[in-house]
C-alpha cells in the first residue's frame, strides 16, 4: 500500500524469510559459526537458544545455505511427536530405505538408520539432524535422540544433532533425568537481541534492499524502534511496517518517533508513551518517597517528652546488637575479593603445550612500565618496519606518510581476528588501571603480547585476555589507494580497478568478467558475495570495513599477520 508513496520496490519489513534481506549481526554470525562447527565436527549435541523472534530461523536458513557438500541434513520442524514418529521422520528426511512393516518398529528403523550411517561414513559424508522448536520435545523423545547418538564406529560418532529452541530448552536439559544428554552437549549459544547500533543497521539494510533512495526513518525514530522492540528482529519488522503505514496515511515523507509510538500502540493494543514520560513518573515517585522519608526521619529524631538522658536511639541499639561486619583474614567476609588474588590459574604462570603461558593480570603487573600508549604505538610501528617518533606529532599522520592508515575498532574479538593485523588493545587490570598493549599474534587458544625482552613476546591464554579487553583496538593497514573513500555502483577510476584486482586475488585469481575501472553490475555482485561470505553488511558498497577485510585476505605480502591462516 505504501511502497509507491515511498518509492520502494516492495515492502521491506515482511516477516516471511527472504534470503535477499539476510542481515547477520555479530551475535547471529557467532551463532552461525557455532552451528557450522557442529556440522563439521563430529560428536555430541550442539544447542542454540534464543527468545521468540530473535532470529533463530534466520540462522538455521543461513546454515542450510552453507552446509558443506559432504554433509546430509535432516530438518525436523515438528517436534511434538512420539519417539517412533521422530525416528520415522529422520529416516524420511534422509531417504533411508525402510520397508513398510519396519516402519512400526523403532528397533528396525534404528537398524536401517545405522546401516545408512555406516554407508555414508564409508563415502566420507557426514549426517546431521537439526530439530527446530526443540523445547517442545518430551523427555522420552529426547532420550531416544540421545540413543541415536550412540550409533558410532570405533573412532567416530555417525550422527550429529543440533537442537534449536527457546530458553525453555535450557531448563528442559537441566532436568536430572536428562543429565546424560546434557553432558553430551558440546556447544551452547544463546542468541541475544540486537543492540541499538545493530537495530539501526538492520532497518537501514532492509530499506536499502527494498529500493529506498533516502532515509525513511529519522535517527530518533530508529532509537524509538529499538527501545520499543527491545532489539527483537521480528518486532522490529512489525513496528517498522506499521510505522511506514502510519506515515503514509498522514502523508509524511519520514517516520518520526511519534509515528513509531502510534505503530507500537496498535501492535500492543495499549497506549505507548515516550521514554521521558516514564522518567517523569519515576521522578515524581522519588520526590514523594523523599518527602515521606524526610518526615519520618524528623519524627524519629524528635525524642518523646518522657525520654530520659540515658535512652538509646533505635538505630544505635540495632547496630550494637548486630555487631560489626565479620572479618576473615583481615578482609570483611562480605567484601568482594580481588581477582588478582582469588584466581590462581589466571595470574600464576602455567605451562601449556610446552610454552610458558602467563596470566594477563600478572603480565600487566610485571610490565606496568611498558603498557603506556606511546610504548604500544612504538611496538605497532616496529611491526610494520617503521619508527614512531612522539616528537613528530600524532601517530596516524606519521603512518599515513608511510602509506598506511590508522583504524580504530570497537567491536568483538571475531571482528578483530577478521582484520588479521597486529593491534593495540585497551586492557584493564583487576585494580581498574588502564593499559595499552600490542597484540602481535593469535593462534587458537593462545595469544602473544609485545611485553618483555625479545621478539616472541609474552604468551597468554586468549580466554584470559578477553576478560581484560574492553573491545577497543587501534591497528594499521595498507589501503590500495589514498585517501581512502567508499566505492559504490556507478563510480569509475583507478580505485575501482584496484578493488576489482583485490577481489580477484581474494577468490584465487580467477575472474569471470574482464577487469575494468567501472563499478558495474558484475563488480557489485562480486562485492556483495564477498560481504556475504565474510559476514559484513551486504550493501554492495565497498566501504572502509569491506576494504580492510579484503586487504587482510587478498594482500599479505610484506605485512605483519596476526593470525597464521585465513579462509578465502
Amino acid at each position: 500500500m505504501y511502497t509507491s508513496f515511498f518509492g520502494l520496490a516492495e515492502p521491506p519489513f515482511a516477516i516471511t524469510p527472504d534470503p535477499r534481506y539476510l542481515f547477520l549481526s555479530d551475535r547471529h554470525a557467532e551463532a552461525l559459526a557455532h552451528l557450522l562447527y557442529g556440522v563439521t565436527h563430529s560428536g555430541g549435541f550442539v544447542q542454540l537458544t534464543g527468545e521468540v523472534g530473535t532470529g533463530k530461523t534466520t540462522v538455521v536458513r543461513s546454515l542450510l545455505a552453507q552446509v558443506p557438500d559432504n554433509a546430509d541434513v535432516a530438518l525436523i520442524l515438528n517436534p511434538r511427536v512420539s519417539p517412533l514418529e521422530l525416528v520415522q521422520g529422520i529416516c524420511d528426511e534422509l531417504r533411508v530405505p525402510v520397508t513398510e512393516p519396519a516402519r512400526s518398529s523403532i528397533k528396525q528403523l534404528v537398524d536401517a538408520l545405522n546401516d545408512y550411517l555406516l554407508a555414508r561414513h564409508a563415502l566420507g559424508r557426514r549426517v546431521v539432524v537439526i530439530i527446530d522448536e526443540a523445547q517442545q520435545l518430551t523427555p522420552e523423545v529426547l532420550e531416544q535422540v540421545r540413543l541415536l547418538t550412540n550409533l558410532e564406529t570405533a573412532t567416530t560418532k555417525l550422527l550429529q544433532v543440533i537442537l534449536i529452541g527457546q530458553p525453555e530448552l535450557r531448563e528442559l536439559l537441566a532436568r536430572t533425568d536428562l543429565r546424560q544428554l546434557a553432558q553430551r552437549v558440546t556447544g551452547r549459544y544463546h542468541l541475544e537481541p540486537l543492540t541499538r547500533q545493530e537495530t539501526v543497521a538492520y532497518v537501514r539494510h532492509r530499506l536499502k534492499v527494498a529500493g529506498a533512495m533516502s532515509p525513511l526513518f529519522s535517527p530518533a525514530a530508529l532509537h524509538e524502534v529499538h527501545r520499543l522492540a527491545r532489539g527483537t528482529p521480528r518486532l522490529i519488522n512489525v513496528l517498522c511496517d506499521r510505522a511506514l503505514l502510519a506515515a503514509y496515511t498522514q502523508e509524511e515523507n519520514r517516520v518520526t518517533p511519534a509515528l513509531v509510538r502510534v505503530a507500537a500502540s496498535e501492535v500492543h493494543g495499549r497506549r505507548v508513551l515516550p521514554a521521558w514520560a516514564a522518567w517523569t513518573g519515576a521522578a515524581a515517585a522519588i520526590v514523594g518517597v523523599t518527602i515521606l522519608g524526610t518526615a519520618l526521619w524528623l519524627a524519629w529524631r524528635t525524642p518523646p517528652a518522657n525520654a530520659g538522658q540515658g535512652a538509646v536511639p533505635a538505630a544505635a541499639a540495632f547496630a550494637r546488637s548486630a555487631g560489626s561486619p565479620r572479618t576473615v583474614g583481615g578482609t570483611p567476609a562480605d567484601a568482594p575479593t580481588n581477582d588478582a588474588t582469588s584466581s590462581a590459574t589466571s595470574d600464576d604462570a602455567v605451562t601449556e603445550a610446552g610454552n610458558a603461558v602467563q596470566g594477563v593480570a600478572a603480565a600487566l603487573a610485571a610490565h606496568a612500565a611498558e603498557t603506556g600508549t606511546e610504548n604500544a604505538i612504538a611496538h605497532l610501528f616496529e611491526r610494520w618496519g617503521l619508527r614512531y617518533d612522539s616528537l613528530q606529532g600524532a601517530p596516524c599522520p606519521q603512518a599515513s606518510a608511510a602509506g598506511l592508515e590508522c583504524a580504530t575498532l570497537k567491536g568483538s574479538w571475531n571482528q578483530l581476528l577478521q582484520l588479521r593485523r597486529p593491534a593495540v588493545l585497551a586492557l584493564v587490570d583487576p585494580a581498574g588501571n588502564a593499559h595499552q598493549v600490542l597484540l602481535v599474534q593469535v593462534n587458537g587458544e593462545q595469544a602473544r603480547l609485545a611485553l618483555g625482552a625479545g621478539n616472541a613476546g609474552t604468551a597468554v591464554l586468549t580466554g584470559d585476555l578477553l576478560q581484560h579487553w574492553q573491545g577497543q583496538a587501534l591497528l594499521l593497514w595498507r589501503p590500495a589507494f589514498q585517501p581512502v573513500r567508499s566505492l559504490s555502483y556507478g563510480m569509475r577510476g583507478p580505485e575501482v580497478r584496484s578493488l576489482a584486482e583485490l577481489l580477484q586475488q581474494a577468490r584465487g585469481g580467477y575472474s569471470r568478467d574482464p577487469l575494468g575501472d567501472q563499478y558495474n553490475a558484475a563488480l557489485l555482485r562480486e562485492v556483495q558475495a564477498f560481504q556475504r561470505r565474510h559476514r559484513l553488511v551486504v550493501d554492495g558498497i565497498a566501504g572502509v570495513r569491506t576494504q580492510m577485510v579484503l586487504d587482510a585476505i587478498a594482500d599479505t605480502r610484506d605485512v605483519p599477520l596476526l593470525t597464521p591462516q585465513v579462509v578465502r
